[in-house]
């Protein structure tokens, strides 16, 4: 599978992606319902996002270069 298929970039980049922002949002809900673990959530949310990013400039760059 090269990193160019649309499968790949799929599980690589778009479902972690979903993923973290789930994660945000149960981060948010669980701060306006004052219970305990929000802020781990969006801090997990935000570092999921963060990967994504720096996977989407790393391919980006593979794939400009090849």
């Amino acid at each position: 599978m090269s990193p160019t298929d649309p499968q790949f970039l799929y599980m690589v980049l778009i479902l972690p992606a979903l993923f973290g922002l789930t994660l945000i949002g149960e981060g948010i809900s669980k701060l306006i319902h004052e219970e305990t673990g929000g802020w781990i959530s969006l801090v997990f949310g935000f570092l999921f996002i963060v990967i994504v990013a720096f996977a989407f400039l790393f391919f980006k760059t593979l794939l400009s270069t090849a």
